[in-house]
């Protein structure tokens, strides 16, 4: 096959996802929960990849964690063993008699509205074995929140050679909301033991997954108490003053996590090779000082909505960028979004329906399109997750931008850009309106 012909079946394949998004996001929409939809004006990386999605459901138990829950202030610690649901998306090989699709059953914001969410993997169906091994990228939701909350990345990435698994949280779901406590201590553990059951698994001969995770190149991608966790996993450990904080686990059980305390740098996992951190709560309420955020050293993006009033922005996961000073890393915003920007999936079709329309805000956000956002942030995901776990050199160019969009200059010629196209790599003429990227170096 020439160049020309290769060019040709790519842009083919673009031209059938807008026509598919074009059709079916007014009327497919309107009637059935996509996660998949890739709207006509979505950035380039936002489309699937080449591979089929299968997708199955694992539990991991950690055997005698710390049961915050059962733990009296001044008395024994106690211990339980705590079960963790994981959703798995990977690469699929589908048999002749299969056809791309499936639905999800899950429980929405409001646990008394279940919804059917429909996509684009296969539930059960054979991983590919035959196409070597695959980068991991973990999903930690937030409180509350589940293991479908961040669905529409799950198969974006497994379409294009990722394992993923996405976590759900014990005493962080919609249905078992428990003391804040238990999300404190148990969030940056859940992430790592996850990690290292993925990569068991993958050990394991002729089972599932078996010699597929290239779990020596994990990446995590963590929302609000998922972020929260996630910076803790990459070097920024909690401030002592949260550890005795009135809101921490009782007998001061946060210690294991905190700067202070020698261990917990050594127990950082260096297979840890990026970080995607969504709106990470914890900054406005002193998780960290400044210093505390000096210990990440790992490759980090962070997405935020520029009026978040839950985590912050300026004070928040701006401070956060700011002061990660020894990592590489990416800021993205979302001017006058707030919380909730490109992580949840839409709003559940169900709720809409429901006379009762609690949880609906848990969804959406007053200025942006939930859908808009999700394809934005799987467009960058792609390209921060290609380049660090992948070592794909070539998505470089999707982050080194102007860093306000609208300071871009869209110039284009028969396809190719001109001198002065100085616009965001991958985005139609206008389309990155109202983002913001900025990138700060490590200092040392």
């Amino acid at each position: 096959m020439n160049c020309s012909t290769k060019l040709s079946a790519k842009h083919m394949k673009k031209l059938l996802f807008i026509l598919l998004a074009t059709a079916t996001s007014a009327v497919a929409l309107a009637q059935t929960n996509r996660i998949n939809i890739v709207r006509h004006d979505a950035p380039e990386l936002a489309y699937f990849g080449d591979y089929a999605i299968g997708v199955r459901t694992l539990r991991f138990t950690d055997k005698q964690r710390v049961d915050i829950l059962s733990t009296v202030s001044g008395g024994e610690t106690a211990f339980y063993d705590r079960v963790l649901t994981v959703e798995v998306w990977y690469p699929a090989l589908l048999a002749d008699d299969q056809q791309p699709g499936g639905q999800y059953t899950t429980t929405t914001r409001n646990p008394a509205i279940t919804a059917i969410l429909s996509g684009a993997a296969v539930r059960d169906a054979a991983p590919m074995t035959t196409a070597g091994r695959f980068p991991l990228v973990i999903l930690s939701h937030g409180y509350p929140g589940n293991r479908y909350l961040m669905s529409h990345l799950g198969e974006n990435l497994a379409s294009k050679g990722y394992i993923v698994a996405s976590i759900e949280h014990p005493d962080s779901t919609y249905e078992n909301q428990n003391a804040f406590s238990s999300t404190l201590y148990n969030r940056p553990l859940d992430q790592l033991f996850v990690l290292e059951q993925m990569a068991q698994v993958s050990a394991k001969p002729n089972g599932f997954l078996s010699g597929m995770v290239d779990a020596e190149n994990t990446g995590i991608v963590g929302y609000s108490m998922g972020g929260y966790g996630l910076v803790n996993n990459l070097g920024g450990g909690y401030s002592d003053a949260v550890v005795a904080h009135e809101i921490a686990p009782p007998n001061k059980l946060l210690q294991r996590h905190a700067s202070s305390n020698p261990a917990y740098r050594r127990n950082l996992d260096a297979r840890i090779k990026a970080g995607f951190a969504v709106a990470p709560w914890g900054m406005t309420v002193g998780v960290w000082q400044a210093s505390d955020l000096h210990g990440i050293r790992v490759p980090t993006f962070y997405l935020a909505g520029s009026v978040d009033s839950v985590a912050g922005y300026e004070n928040g996961t701006r401070a956060i960028f700011n002061n990660a000073i020894n990592s590489d890393r990416y800021l993205l915003t979302f001017r006058n979004a707030g919380h909730n920007a490109g992580a949840p999936i839409p709003l559940p079709l169900e709720i809409i329906d429901s006379d009762d329309k609690t949880g609906a805000g848990h969804y959406t956000d007053p200025v942006w399109d939930t859908v808009r956002m999700n394809n934005v942030m799987d467009h960058f995901a792609t390209a921060w997750f290609d380049y660090h776990l992948k070592g794909m050199r070539e998505k470089q160019a999707y982050l080194e931008l102007v860093p306000n969009a609208w300071d871009g200059v869209y110039s284009m010629e028969d396809g190719q850009a001109t001198e002065k196209h100085t616009y965001w790599k991958g985005f139609g003429r206008g389309t990155a309106q109202g983002l913001q990227l900025e990138h700060l170096q490590a200092e040392r």
